[in-house]
């Protein structure tokens, strides 16, 4: 075994991070787990004199905007402190070996387009990478050696996943320095680009003239890729998407902190989730087919519907009640736009002007009607999610809502920072006197707004991926 030539200086990544505005508590967290993965690599036989690029990938929160991306609605989010560490080095040749260090697991693969992803196994995601890297940059393509370690629940719907992908990409796209391929630069040309590209990653869209392929099974947005590599530590945003559009920042209220509990409901995109998620994603298409079939139009999503006229709400909702569309019924499809509209055109703008002004009890009612309208028109929660977020507005919670894909998943709350240890005891212990069964594989943990993606250790000119 031999180590990659400037493995990473763990203490410096500390600085790097804290300087990107990460708290102290969580910085700590990432240098065990920079060490885990370190420790990972230098077990492969890394060829001598190669460099080692470093990289930490967050999670995010959707605050608000449940399911509208894909349909180029708006949505609030930031990404969280906690995320994925990850070290890779190059190889000679088109092989991918990929360790968890937390789970002591390796994966193997080639670069090439005919590759078959594993789906159903988190090996998808880099698989899916690789695959979509070779199709749509063409040339002598390098592999690497990966490792990586991560403190975010996984199918919590704190994305992991798009978290996992991004860095997957950006450890395969930095060795072969795809920021300086032709195709790159033809296509991707600022942060929020590369993040609606690898949303095509995941839902098998052409991006521009990049083609798309299979991808890993789901019929989502770029919320998650847009919150991962755009946000701003301290900050909320307001996107748009379709294509992606940053709205509006916000700096997070002085004296509050987000305190968030996944539910240990798994929601697993690429397990039984991911059809019920899929399902929501088709009756919002579905919505637009009725649309453009009966007005003889061509609009490619539902926020360019809602622009095309005066009266084309009405008039879409006049042909809803009156068709169904595959194995739709004018009440799915209607209830799905009905749930559009207020969530991406009312709720979100309105949220946002309420934090602008410093106003947290309408925030809060805000937040309160999206989280009501995603149980009763989005049908995308379950009991655990309503409970916790029923839970933490009665322990004194501003506001709380589920976020992320639903069916499972997590919930935000946010909360006074000056109680929120106590806060997060007792959210904790109400869950698990309810819940017992759902607790043992639930996670509570405090995130303030964080950085986003980033690069760590010595500069590199191999690392314009994030610098676009």
């Amino acid at each position: 075994m031999t180590s990659p030539k400037s493995l990473l200086d763990v203490e410096q990544a500390g600085q790097q991070l804290s300087s990107a505005g990460m708290s102290s508590r969580e910085v700590l967290r990432k240098l065990e787990l920079l060490a885990k993965a370190k420790s990972a690599l230098q077990q492969m036989p890394v060829s001598a004199g190669q460099r080692c690029d470093a990289f930490f990938v967050p999670g995010r929160v959707e605050i608000l905007g449940k399911h509208t991306d894909y349909a180029g609605g708006r949505s609030l989010v930031c990404a969280v402190e906690r995320g994925f560490c990850v070290l890779s080095a190059a190889r000679e040749d088109a092989v991918v070996r990929m360790a968890d260090a937390a789970r002591g697991e390796c994966v193997e693969f080639q670069i090439s387009e005919s590759l078959e992803p594993a789906v159903g196994q988190w090996s998808n995601y880099p698989m899916s990478v690789a695959q979509r890297v070779a199709r749509n940059f063409p040339g002598a393509l390098r592999g690497a050696d990966i490792a990586f370690a991560s403190d975010l629940p996984a199918d919590a719907g704190i994305s992991s996943s798009s978290a996992l992908l991004i860095a997957s990409f950006l450890a395969i796209g930095a060795v072969n320095r795809l920021a300086e391929h032709p195709e790159f630069k033809r296509n991707i040309d600022s942060m929020e680009a590369l993040a609606s590209y690898l949303g095509t990653l995941e839902n098998g869209q052409t991006f521009r003239t990049l083609a798309g392929s299979k991808g890993v099974g789901t019929f989502g947005g770029s919320e998650d890729h847009t919150a991962i590599l755009c946000g701003q530590a301290g900050m909320l945003s307001c996107y748009s998407y379709c294509p992606v559009r940053l709205e509006r920042t916000i700096d997070m209220p002085t004296g509050f902190v987000l305190a968030i509990a996944s539910s240990g409901v798994v929601a697993a995109k690429t397990g039984a989730a991911r059809q019920k998620y899929n399902r929501a994603s088709r009756l919002a298409s579905a919505v637009l087919e009725v649309w453009n079939h009966q007005t003889g139009r061509n609009d490619p999503h539902l926020a360019v519907v809602l622009g095309a006229s005066a009266d084309a709400r009405d008039r879409l909702r006049k042909l809803l009640s009156q068709t169904t569309r595959g194995d739709f019924t004018c009440k799915e499809l209607s209830n799905r736009f009905e749930h559009f509209v207020a969530e991406s055109e009312k709720i979100v703008p309105a949220a946002v002007q309420a934090l602008a002004a410093e106003d947290m009890l309408e925030f809060g009612r805000e937040v309160d009607r999206s989280q009501k309208l995603g149980e009763e028109l989005l049908g995308n929660q379950m009991e655990q999610t309503v409970f916790l977020g029923k839970c933490a507005r009665e322990l004194s919670a501003v506001a709380a809502s589920a976020f992320g894909a639903g069916f499972g998943g997590a919930v935000w709350a946010m909360i006074d920072q000056d109680k929120a240890d106590a806060f997060l005891k007792n959210w904790q212990e109400q869950y698990q006197n309810t819940y017992p069964d759902e607790c043992s594989r639930s996670a509570f943990f405090l995130s303030t707004p964080g950085p986003a993606a980033m690069c760590l250790g010595s500069p590199s000119d191999h690392n314009q991926l994030l610098h676009l």
